[in-house]
């Protein structure tokens, strides 16, 4: 698993890297373009380039784009699906240019509408951004579940994909916040599980693609949408471990989006408690196992 951060590429692409190195990551998030407006950055190739070599010589083995928040594939105004579609298209973009393993997408909302029409909307309109792009795959994240939004259960995400077009470029991030919020147990083995049998049956297999680890503060099947730091929420230090150490998730990319310190992100000190809970989450898997070849070989 490739443990990292949401960063800032403020300054310069090349910065991001450097942040997160600072950070003692092997993954980094970033958006694409400033997440309180709609024009897109302005890239060129030198920028590229340069992204590309600082990347080339650090630890930074996963990288993910966040398209911005103000995106709605599913809405049925021409003007906002015109700025979506424009917006998704030059992070897809951006991400073929850097190497990225994934665009992450909040696929929208279907608000006070019907939502099965909502989702063959955002499908045609995520369908149409693919198609203006090279390589980039892109992830739908999981939804806490408030309000209309889509991907709040994994039917939902799996009527997505298919009506996007079903491509092997489409994938899925799952959110551990927004898992428990939306009323899926993730707390221990068994019930983790439990849960990703129920995503890969609902949107098929090795669509799970890339993850976001969030402590909740607030309880399962809340339906609300708030991040707390790692171990001081509802799932816990062991909750944590257990959703870093499920076999199924080995070498994606998983990445912090907690609110920190003074609400400046994930610090080094998190990242480095996460490593850990990886390991004791990884020895608490094997600890049976090794008990009973102990007791076989007796």
């Amino acid at each position: 698993m490739l443990i990292g951060a949401h960063v800032s590429q403020a300054g310069g692409l090349p910065n991001a890297i450097t942040r997160g190195t600072d950070l003692g990551c092997r993954a980094i998030q970033i958006f694409n373009q400033s997440p309180r407006m709609w024009r897109p950055t302005a890239y060129s190739e030198e920028d590229f380039a340069a992204f590309r070599e600082a990347r080339s010589v650090s630890e930074i083995d996963g990288l993910l784009i966040h398209a911005v928040y103000l995106l709605n594939c599913a809405s049925d105004d021409p003007e906002i699906r015109a700025r979506t579609l424009t917006s998704l298209i030059q992070s897809l973009r951006v991400g073929d240019s850097i190497g990225a393993d994934a665009v992450v997408l909040h696929s929208g909302s279907a608000k006070t509408g019907a939502v099965a029409p909502a989702i063959e909307r955002a499908g045609e309109l995520m369908c149409e951004a693919l198609a203006e792009s090279d390589h980039c795959p892109l992830h739908l994240e999981d939804t806490a579940g408030t309000g209309g939004t889509l991907g709040r259960s994994f039917e939902e995400l799996g009527a997505l994909i298919e009506a996007a077009g079903a491509s092997q470029r489409l994938g899925i991030c799952l959110d551990s916040c927004h898992l428990l919020a939306s009323g899926h147990e993730i707390r221990t083995a068994d019930a983790l599980t439990r849960t990703i049998d129920e995503c890969v049956a609902a949107a098929g297999a090795g669509r799970i693609g890339s993850l976001h680890l969030n402590d909740s503060q607030t309880p399962l099947g809340s339906n609300r949408d708030r991040h707390a730091n790692i171990g001081e929420g509802e799932i816990g230090d062991d909750g944590c471990a257990v959703f870093l150490s499920e076999p199924r998730f080995a070498g994606l990319p998983c990445v912090l989006e907690t609110p920190g310190e003074k609400r400046s992100g994930p610090t080094r000190e998190e990242i480095a408690h996460v490593f850990a809970l990886r390991e004791r989450g990884l020895a608490a898997r094997s600890g049976p196992v090794r008990r009973r070849r102990k007791a076989s070989r007796q």
